[in-house]
């Protein structure tokens, strides 16, 4: 079975962590959701309160499949967090799925992985990342996927689910949800 490790900091942007564990949960990927907050009980920019598997200490030295850090104005605890700035770092140079949307980006320009590749993120930190796709979704470049926000959580949960699981899982997935979006446009009408 495939595995995932989220990262959640109080600030977080709720549709983009909740939607990604949500539908790798569906395609049947073992998702670890830590804090990096030193409690379980982790709150998002609008107030929404999220419970976590467990602290990120507790998360284990090994590596996970996938790595994903969801936005929002947490982002900036996220990359003043040197632990995480190493996982991201370690899950890279060993070939798993390193995953950032929004602002989380940033974090990995910080662990030094967008430097030569293709990458997108919130309008909110394109000074800091001249070169992002503004009118993409979702960019994946080797184990390397970014997104651009909160309106762009399903894209990029998606494709997520079909980097790590491949195409017809993804598409499985995109049914159950009836999503019907730019992503899905090689669905058959059912």
């Amino acid at each position: 079975m495939k595995n995932a490790l989220v990262i959640l900091t109080d600030n977080f942007e709720e549709i983009e962590a909740v939607t990604p564990i949500d539908l790798l949960r569906r395609a049947e990927v073992a998702v670890t959701v830590a804090s990096r907050t030193g409690s379980l009980s982790v709150r998002g920019r609008s107030g929404i309160a999220v419970t976590a598997d467990c602290l990120l200490e507790a998360a284990g030295e090994g590596l996970y499949d996938l790595f994903v850090l969801p936005g929002g104005p947490g982002h900036k605890a996220l990359r003043a967090d040197p632990r995480v700035i190493a996982l991201a770092k370690k899950h890279a140079s060993s070939g798993k799925i390193v995953a950032a949307i929004c602002a989380a980006p940033v974090v990995l320009k910080d662990a030094g992985l967008l430097a030569g590749r293709r990458h997108t993120a919130h309008t909110s930190v394109a000074a800091e990342l001249p070169d992002l796709l503004a009118d993409e979704d979702a960019v994946v470049d080797g184990n390397l996927v970014t997104s651009r926000g909160a309106g762009t959580s399903v894209p990029f949960s998606l494709t997520l689910v079909e980097t790590l699981c491949g195409r017809a899982k993804a598409l499985e997935v995109a049914r159950s949800i009836c999503y019907r979006g730019t992503w899905a446009t090689s669905l058959p009408v059912q």
